[in-house]
């Protein structure tokens, strides 16, 4: 299995705003003092277009598919959440902890796929009937996939149930690694919302917050999982994860890249980015409206495609 793929689908913000259905708890949304919806939609779409022709200079292919302005949803700008797409030719589409969100799943943006893109797929499995039990698992924002060597990180929380994991990663045939995250709140240690913002998973290398891991057993484990496949792990702070550092994705380009946000960027130390480099050079794009509002990063924005072509 792949673990890199070089083509992706991102989607172009058409009412992009802050989601009030989402920020009770995902603590990295801000309200934007002084922007009306109109600019913040104007200037997270600009962030939008520069991310994309970054990606494409550098030889990523970037499947774009715009929104639509009804149903309302103010986070569509994040498609990894509700839809996975797999070289078995294999999709999943996933429970959504905000009701706003659900109407992301558009069975029109699989079509595209096959039709004017000639991607096959063979079937999708729909875990979404987990929102009739309030249980949620919101894709590879939920799960970070190491799918070489089939292994699933999950940071259990409100977005990501551990028996929806426990049912995914038997479809699937992955392994399960659950464990809890938690960061810094007013002053409480609060769930992390979604595991991807606290490791990225490479081919060679994981950047991991592991102090965002309480337990540590829980801990150890998690360092040894990543170890066990020869990965180097590459830790980075709580401060560093709080700037996106940890929601960053690897593609396959001219070269290898990891893609992240200008924010993550300057918030490595040059260790780390020496680090990091020894495997592939770094892609990095100004998301400063996307981050705040969204609360996400550049790694929510792309929904891996591994789907194989029909001949």
């Amino acid at each position: 299995m792949k673990q890199i793929t070089d083509t992706i689908l991102m989607m172009e913000p058409v009412a992009f705003r802050y989601n009030e259905q989402t920020s009770v708890n995902n603590y990295y949304q801000q309200v934007l003092d002084g922007l009306s919806p109109d600019q913040t939609q104007k200037k997270a779409l600009s962030e939008f277009n520069t991310f994309v022709d970054v990606l494409r200079e550098k030889g990523i292919n970037v499947i774009v598919v715009k929104d639509t302005l009804n149903p309302d949803t103010p986070d569509s700008i994040f498609p990894n959440n509700w839809v996975s797409f797999h070289e078995s030719g294999n999709i999943a589409l996933y429970p959504m902890y905000a009701d706003n969100r659900r109407d992301e799943r558009r069975e029109d943006i699989l079509d595209v796929l096959v039709d004017d893109y000639n991607f096959k797929i063979n079937y999708i499995k729909d875990f979404t009937e987990f929102e009739d039990h309030d249980k949620f698992l919101e894709g590879t924002g939920s799960m970070v996939l190491d799918r070489e060597n089939r292994i699933c990180y999950a940071a259990i929380s409100v977005r990501t149930d551990e028996q929806a994991v426990l049912q995914w990663c038997d479809v699937f045939d992955y392994t399960p690694v659950c464990f809890t995250a938690t960061q810094d709140v007013d002053g409480e240690r609060m769930e992390i919302y979604h595991t991807n913002v606290m490791i990225c998973v490479a081919d060679k290398y994981a950047v991991v917050c592991l102090d965002t891991v309480d337990d540590k057993e829980e801990r150890k484990w998690l360092r040894s999982s990543l170890e066990v496949t020869r990965k180097e792990v590459i830790e980075i702070s709580e401060e560093q994860k709080h700037r996106f550092a940890g929601n960053m994705l690897q593609l396959m380009g001219d070269e290898k890249y990891l893609v992240m946000s200008t924010s993550a960027y300057n918030s490595l130390t040059e260790d780390q980015i020496t680090k990091i480099e020894k495997y592939n050079p770094i892609i990095s794009s100004s998301l400063d409206t996307i981050e705040a509002c969204g609360g996400g990063s550049a790694r929510c924005m792309m929904a891996e495609v591994f789907l194989p072509k029909e001949i």
